[in-house]
This record gives structure tokens, sequence and C-alpha cells, in this order.
């Protein structure tokens, strides 16, 4: 990892250990090594630094290219992601992302597409069942809980609020498969081991 990379995890993860009590569970499910995939609910601008430190390897996000025009935000975004489309990602951008997984780089996606205003779970979009289905990477879910409490959409201050993230086993496709309609049911199995994940840490 770069020393910038370094410097960024240890500034966020200590600032949400102090001040969030962030806790992760389910480290052993993520591999050490290889193209991964990790896909993971959206509720808050704080998950993409959350979920970086809640992995212990280097991360590459899938992100909105609008960040990438950010004058400021855009410095820190480019050099750990793929912009992406709103809507409906480009070919090349699949492709990007198949690239890299075949690597051996981790990625991470939030298939929701967006931020949940109210904390519920956005259907998954196809493009994570594409991406797992071309690349033949395994696929993580992640529950993130606490960040709609701690900066919920539309707030401008930082909320008291308790972080937790948490993997599930990882989800390898057929690789014999990749059609439209097998691409939409890994898609629905991911999103399904998400809302699973989030029940057990609300049981």
């Amino acid at each position: 990892m770069s020393h910038f990379y370094q410097l960024f995890r240890i500034i966020i993860y200590s600032f949400v250990k102090v001040f969030y009590r962030f806790e992760v569970i389910g480290h052993e499910n993520v591999p050490d090594k290889g193209g991964v995939i990790v896909a993971a609910n959206h509720v808050s601008y704080l998950d993409p630094p959350v979920i970086g430190v809640a992995l212990k390897r280097r991360v590459t996000y899938m992100a909105m290219e609008g960040l990438f025009k950010i004058p400021i935000l855009k410095t820190f975004v480019r050099p750990f992601s793929i912009p992406v489309k709103l809507g409906r990602p480009q070919p090349s951008t699949i492709k990007e992302a198949v690239k890299r997984l075949r690597q051996g780089e981790l990625i991470v996606i939030f298939p929701e597409g967006g931020r949940s205003a109210d904390g519920s779970m956005l259907d998954f979009k196809r493009g994570v069942g594409m991406i797992a289905a071309l690349s033949m990477a395994p696929v993580v879910p992640a529950c993130i809980d606490g960040t709609e409490k701690a900066l919920p959409v539309g707030a401008r201050f930082f909320r008291p609020a308790k972080i937790k993230v948490i993997f599930g086993k990882p989800i390898v496709a057929d690789h014999e498969e990749t059609d439209k309609h097998f691409q939409e049911r890994i898609s629905r199995d991911i999103m399904e081991a998400v809302k699973n994940l989030k029940f057990m840490l609300h049981k």
C-alpha cells in the first residue's frame, strides 16, 4: 500500500473507532488475495471510507462519475476508484472492473446504485451480477450498520452512533452461465445475503 493510502486508513480508522465504537465482524470471510467483489448496502456518505478501513486489503471502489468532477474530492477519489455512470454503466466500465478483478484487485460495489434515504435496502442493480459472472470472482456480501445514524442523507453534521460492518460468506457464481437472467439471479442472491446480514445485526 502507498504511504498516502496507509495514512488515509489510519486517520479514518482512528476517527470511527474513537467516535463511533467501530466494530468489524467476519474478517475471515474476505479472501486474503485474488480478485474479490465486496457488495454492500449504501445509506450514507460515510459508507465508502468505513468499509475501506474495515477491509485489510487495498480497496478499489466503483464510484459515481460525478465525484470525479468535484475539484478537491476528485484528487482523493481518482487513485482508488472506477467511475460509473449512474443509471446505465457503460460497457467500458464493466470491462475495466472485470480486468482489475482478474488482476487480483478487491473491488467494492454498492449495487443499489445510490444511497437509501430511509435506511431500507433498495433493489440491487444487475451490474454486480454481470461483473461477477464475467470475472468469475467471488462476491463477499457486506452490511454496513450505523452510518445512517452517524451521517443520515441530508444531514450536515455528524451524530452519535455505533458503526458496525459484517462480512458474509463468499458467493461464487456458476462459471458455466453468464446470460442476463443468470446475472439478475446472482444480483438477487447477493441482495438476500446482505439482507440476512442486516437481520443478524439487529436480532
